[in-house]
């Protein structure tokens, strides 16, 4: 078996301008600011509000500012993945669309969609490729345009989503002491009847009806999804430290999914860590699906020294869910 881990070389990421805030959307909803942060935690979102741009758009711009960041020339690179649950259209694959608009020719790729376990997921597929030989430069973009699936007349869901996207440059080391060491990555099909988007697929075809409806935005049980969240995000959490013999006190920082304060703040709870030791930024951000600890990586890149040990835990529709032992390295 190869010795080389995958790892993360660079970072960048694209932000749309458009805040929309609490006051603002307390004019659209029946909710109010103070509802929002006790619940959520999320004071403001970007959106992407112009009509003909969607998650590629955002990919394509994060992958140019990263390619540029590493002196990366796009004939270097030889796959591109995406993680994403809101592809720019169900074909051809988002990962396509944005290697053609950065001039990526010589690389190959496709979409993965794993909700909000995103990035570990596709993270994971990456590791893949680099341990195997079969790939040595992978740009691993997650993107998401929640806001284009976000009810903005149902209270309950549209506080929690932002659109941004991240682009990653992995590639291999032989230095087995940095880079992702290890994942836990787990599947419970029960959560398509509490998480998901009715229509739009091949079960429920888009028709006049299925849009007067309102089927084609997110549709969340939010307590039975709280609750499982709860508790697969830290038992995986704490597994993932049980495994490798590790206490609070050997954790540079949690990196959890951005979904919700009081999910992340139970799951770093459960691995006995203290505050400074959790990275969120779900505040001013909301929840960004699978580019929501990606996003926290890149707003605190200069935090992290060389190999400091992340834990990365997310919780997503599927239901999906995982953790990550990954040390920096740079």
């Amino acid at each position: 078996m190869s010795n080389k881990r995958a790892i993360i070389t660079g970072i960048e990421a694209f932000i749309p301008e458009y805040i929309l805030t609490n006051e603002e959307l307390s004019t659209m909803v029946d909710t109010t600011d103070e509802w929002i942060m006790t619940r959520i935690g999320v004071r403001e979102r970007h959106i992407l509000k112009e009509d003909g741009l969607g998650t590629s758009y955002m990919g394509a711009e994060a992958v140019r500012k990263l390619l540029e960041k590493t002196n990366t020339s796009p004939d270097d690179i030889d796959m591109v993945l995406c993680a994403t649950v809101t592809p720019d259209m169900l074909f051809p694959a988002t990962a396509n669309i944005i290697s053609d608009k950065v001039g990526i020719t010589n690389a190959w790729g496709y979409d993965i969609n794993a909700g909000c376990s995103g990035f570990l997921f596709s993270f994971a597929t990456a590791s893949s490729f680099i341990q195997s030989g079969q790939a040595k430069k992978i740009v691993l973009v997650t993107g998401e345009r929640m806001s284009s699936i976000t009810d903005y007349k149902d209270r309950t869901t549209c506080p929690l989503f932002g659109d941004a996207a991240v682009a990653m440059l992995i590639e291999p080391t032989l230095d087995e002491s940095l880079g992702l060491h290890d994942q836990i990555l787990r599947v419970d099909g029960i959560g398509r009847h509490y998480l998901y988007q009715k229509s739009g697929g091949s079960m429920y075809p888009s028709t006049e009806e299925t849009v007067k409806n309102r089927e084609h935005f997110v549709h969340q049980d939010g307590q039975t999804v709280f609750k499982y969240a709860v508790s697969r995000m830290a038992d995986v959490s704490v597994e993932i430290m049980d495994k490798h013999n590790l206490k609070a006190e050997d954790i540079a920082y949690l990196i959890p999914h951005q979904a919700n304060l009081r999910i992340i703040e139970a799951t770093g709870k459960r691995m006995g860590l203290q505050s400074d030791k959790i990275l969120i930024n779900i505040e001013k951000f909301g929840n960004t699906a699978g580019t929501s600890i990606p996003l926290v990586l890149w707003e605190f890149e200069k935090n992290f020294k060389k190999g400091d040990t992340l834990i990365f835990s997310a919780f997503g529709a599927g239901f999906t869910w995982g953790s990550m032992l990954y040390k920096w390295a740079y």
